[in-house]
């Protein structure tokens, strides 16, 4: 401990030996340091609350229109602090003089783009701050200038909406009139084009909606169903004809007349009618339709010829059989229906694939042709669409007041410097000065060797020392030294008094712009 205490004596001693370095180093230091801090201009910020109200009379576009009030408020947010804003409050400010060049208005366009920050602190409240430190310009006017920045900004883009927003939708129906124009010139040359394909290839081409292709997949679709109906009415019929068979077409009544002679007889002439109308429409005798009637003819043949055979009773028509023959011919007609259709689509996929497989380009041609007019068709209707909601929304910004400016809170008139920190900085200065003279001073200790105290010395030649001479001072040197020591602390107390001189007019200046 004894040792530490030793050295911290020696480092002491080292420093007060050369205590008009230290003197000299600190004033340097904060000499300049000071004039540093000088040349930085104050900086004074200025804040104020926008809010930006969109008139929702019109529901948004669910597409994600540009014309909706999030994207509104999103173009505001944008806009707010663009070039052409930025570049009329320059002029509106002063900052750019009459017949600036476009360097010039870039330069100030640029700083008050550093300048001025918008925090968005909801969906449609803004807080916009400026801070402005102009070396040019008095602290006063920087002053002023921070608060006139957000007041002419605020004006500005106040103006600029409102006459923005129905420019915007004018120039809107503009762009919109010139595309829906040209999509219905190219609609009308597809359209031509198609029409001059289908007279030249009139008979490659089978009629009807949409490509070859798409007719073939829609006729592929019908045939499955019809196929799966044809399962079901077959059955059907099948159980008819059963049910028929099973039962007989005429009844025995006890003391009635034979009157039913004639019935079967109809019945048979009613088959054979139905026969002859199946092979009208083209049926062979192998078709099952005409297979099952020629039965039924058969078995009707049988009754008729039984039927002069009749007892003591009468023989009356079975009202069992009658319902049960009608439903059979419903569901004969049902079946005969289903395979004509059948049949037909069968034929056209046939011949639309024939057609296909002889002549590939054509069909390639027309599907590509046909594509391309349902891709200029959408585009045309949902341009259509699109002009109409445009059209709505600047009307509705023409009759109303669609975008509502509140200012929440007005810019704030500083009255203080926002940066930088002055008398901190003084300070910090201040203690710099004295510990770079403090650290020269020690630094050329250790560089000029010298030995502060005899144990010293003689460690470090490692020989004994007999003994030591103290200094003896004369009254003369006494007064010298008193007088050194009065320069001494002059110099130091001159160095303390210009930092509370320094302090007192950073005040005294913050005073004057409040």
């Amino acid at each position: 401990m004894n040792s530490l205490y030793d050295e911290f004596r020696v480092a002491l001693h080292s420093v007060w030996t050369r205590r008009w370095l230290v003197l000299a180093v600190a004033w340097g230091i904060c000499i300049l340091g000071w004039l540093a801090i000088a040349s930085i201009p104050n900086r004074y910020d200025s804040r104020a609350r926008l809010l930006v109200d969109i008139n929702e009379i019109l529901p948004d576009d669910p597409q994600g229109g540009a014309y909706g009030g999030r994207q509104r408020i999103d173009q505001i947010r944008e806009t707010l602090t663009s070039a052409r804003n930025l570049e009329k409050v320059a002029a509106t400010t002063g900052l750019l003089p009459a017949g600036a060049g476009e360097r010039e208005k870039a330069g100030a366009v640029a700083m008050l783009q550093k300048s001025i920050k918008v925090i968005p602190q909801q969906d449609n409240i803004f807080e916009i701050t400026s801070s402005v430190g102009v070396g040019s310009l008095s602290d006063a006017d920087n002053a002023k200038l921070a608060s006139g920045v957000l007041d002419s900004l605020i004006t500005v883009f106040r103006d600029d909406q409102l006459r923005g927003g129905r420019m915007n939708a004018r120039e809107g129906l503009k762009f919109l009139d010139a595309q829906i124009a040209d999509r219905e010139k190219a609609l009308r040359e597809v359209e031509a084009r198609r029409a001059a394909f289908e007279a030249q290839n009139i008979g490659l081409i089978p009629g009807g909606a949409g490509s070859p292709a798409q007719r073939v997949e829609a006729a592929r679709a019908e045939l499955g169903q019809i196929d799966s109906q044809l399962v079901a009415a077959q059955a059907q019929l099948a159980a008819a004809n059963g049910q028929l068979a099973a039962t007989p077409a005429t009844i025995n009544v006890p003391g009635m007349g034979s009157v039913g002679g004639g019935v079967a007889r109809q019945q048979l002439a009613g088959a054979q009618n139905e026969l002859s109308s199946m092979r009208s429409r083209g049926l062979t005798d192998a078709h099952p339709d005409v297979i099952a009637l020629k039965s039924q003819i058969a078995s009707l043949k049988a009754m008729a010829d039984r039927e002069g055979a009749g007892g003591g009773g009468g023989n009356s028509q079975n009202p069992a059989y009658a319902s049960l023959a009608a439903m059979r011919a419903e569901r004969q007609a049902t079946v005969s229906a289903l395979n004509a259709r059948k049949a037909q689509l069968t034929g056209d996929i046939a011949r639309i694939t024939s057609q296909q497989i002889q002549n590939p380009g054509i069909a390639a041609e027309y599907d590509r042709i046909n594509g391309e007019y349902t891709a200029f068709k959408a585009q045309y209707d949902k341009l259509l669409g699109q002009r109409e909601q445009v059209r709505m929304r600047g009307d509705v910004q023409t009759e109303t007041d669609a975008i509502k400016i509140e200012l929440l809170d007005p810019p704030t008139k500083p009255t203080s410097p926002a940066a930088p920190n002055r008398p901190l900085f003084l300070t910090l200065v201040l203690l710099a000065g004295m510990g770079g003279g403090v650290a020269a001073a020690f630094g050329l200790a250790q560089v000029r060797t010298s030995y502060a105290t005899a144990a010293k010395l003689e460690r470090a030649s490692g020989l004994p020392v007999i003994g030591s001479i103290t200094e003896v001072v004369i009254p003369e040197r006494h007064v010298e030294r008193r007088k050194k020591l009065v320069w001494l602390a002059s110099g130091g107390g001159a160095l303390v008094g210009l930092y509370a001189l320094l302090l007192v007019a950073e005040f005294i200046q913050r005073g004057m712009v409040a």
